[in-house]
């Protein structure tokens, strides 16, 4: 018996621990794979790491335009990028299982947790009981049953991080943030790519302009993108594998020497035993919560990307902020005061927070935007990265700000100007009479609300 269990020691469940034995609380942590979760081992850690050497390529690769004369072509060793990437994750997922191990009053059990009832789980020969049970066990890459998927070697987002080599020709099949990534990434380290989507325009979530810009940019980098791909199927080839793509031009097909599904992703529910402890999930198996994280059963809550309510590593760990300000603060947070905000990390970077200009119009509301192309932002012409643009929407009344997009260098953190206003709940005017630094991309936030017309 102890007072608390959580299953899987992703990027909610560790801090819980350390509040809940802080606060006198046993706990038992349940990992059945890799500390760290997603983030740390498929996710943001090993991509991001593989991103900045696919940044270093392309810098090497355009050396000459900023003055600088490099002897040869550039040449990327596949292997020793990736035993940087693994060497940088391994520290990580090795920082996250030591402080767990080290915690006093944690005890880490290496197994796959299953619920015998709604307050005991099962690890191996021994059951655990507690009156309070956090599931915190993530999501994987999605592999539906499309014709042939079964019969040719697909890469995941996950297996594609154990290549060595650079592929010949990368297929990537899904046009939205995690295959658009992979895509720029491994045409900078020398693969042919071919983008393959479904939808008539890259990344639908966003606004038609934005994905337009998304687009140029790949295809100035030499990425071939293929739209309205209306029966995609795999089949093995001599060279590879042949992606059926069936548009309504071009060639039928793609054959690519490998193929990278990016699709979406699936929560790791299916073999929790959920049933047994009565927990309620959605025809996906994603895990039924209120907006504190509670699931239907009393006693059980569920955070990060198995509950639906996010999927990124700032949601899971503002979830596991949530549970334990509700539970040991006395203080009410909700997942509902949470604010959109994410990027794609192409580069450069795109980054949105709030509203697209498309939601905002469904809204009713009478609306302000500011926009500037990045050719008109001094920073980053001086670095020479012009491509992408800023805008940022506000309500014409109460002059909150609806939302922002920064696509260009640096967006992913100067973003956080607007975000935080959001928080503060300020209106637009706060920004707009900032002083900011020079030269960056920020300063021009002002700028574009000084710059506001009504939004079509």
């Amino acid at each position: 018996m102890v007072d608390a269990i959580i299953i899987g020691a992703g990027q909610a469940g560790p801090p819980l621990a350390g509040r809940l034995t802080a606060a006198g609380m046993t706990v038992a942590v349940v990992e059945r794979k890799l500390f760290g979760g997603t983030c740390v081992n498929t996710g943001c850690t090993p991509t991001k790491t593989l991103v900045a050497s696919a940044r270093v390529a392309r810098m090497a690769q355009r050396a000459a335009e900023y003055g600088v004369m490099l002897d040869g072509p550039v040449r990327v060793d596949m292997a020793k990028v990736k035993a940087r990437k693994d060497a940088i994750s391994g520290r990580s997922r090795q920082n996250v299982e030591g402080w767990l191990r080290g915690m006093p009053g944690c005890r880490v059990l290496q197994g796959h947790a299953r619920f015998e009832s709604a307050n005991s789980v099962r690890v191996g020969d021994e059951v655990l009981t507690a009156e309070r049970i956090f599931i915190n066990v993530g999501a994987r890459a999605a592999v539906p049953d499309m014709p042939g998927v079964r019969d040719v070697g697909i890469l995941t987002s996950g297996t594609i991080l154990d290549l060595d080599r650079v592929p010949r020709h990368l297929v990537v099949v899904g046009g939205s943030y995690i295959g658009l990534e992979f895509a720029q990434m491994y045409r900078r380290f020398g693969a042919e790519v071919t983008v393959v989507e479904k939808g008539d325009r890259l990344i639908p979530r966003e606004d038609p302009d934005v994905s337009a810009a998304i687009r140029d940019l790949l295809e100035a980098e030499g990425v071939t993108v293929r739209l309205s791909a209306d029966c995609i199927r795999f089949a093995p080839h001599a060279d590879g594998v042949e992606v059926g793509v069936a548009c309504a031009s071009g060639a039928p097909s793609v054959v690519g020497s490998h193929a990278l599904l990016a699709v979406g992703r699936v929560p790791n529910t299916d073999d929790l035993g959920l049933d047994r402890a009565g927990v309620a999930t959605d025809a996906r198996g994603t895990i039924t919560v209120d907006d504190t994280l509670r699931t239907n059963v009393p006693g059980i809550w569920a955070m990060g990307d198995c509950n639906g309510r996010g999927a990124f590593t700032h949601t899971a760990y503002n979830d596991f902020e949530i549970v334990a300000a509700n539970l040991l603060d006395g203080d009410r947070r909700s997942v509902d005061d949470r604010i959109q905000a994410y990027a794609l990390y192409t580069d450069p970077p795109l980054a949105r927070v709030g509203m697209t200009d498309e939601a905002v119009r469904r809204s009713g509301r009478r609306a302000l935007v500011g926009m500037r192309p990045m050719t008109r932002v001094g920073r980053a012409v001086e670095k020479g990265e012009t491509q992408g643009f800023m805008r940022i929407v506000v309500d014409a009344d109460s002059q909150e700000i609806l939302g922002a997009a920064i696509l260009g260098p640096g967006g992913d953190e100067a973003i956080h100007a607007v975000l935080d206003l959001m928080y503060a709940k300020a209106p637009y005017p706060t920004l707009q009479r900032a002083v900011h630094i020079h030269p960056t991309v920020a300063e021009l936030l002002p700028t574009l609300l000084g710059e506001l017309t009504p939004l079509g």
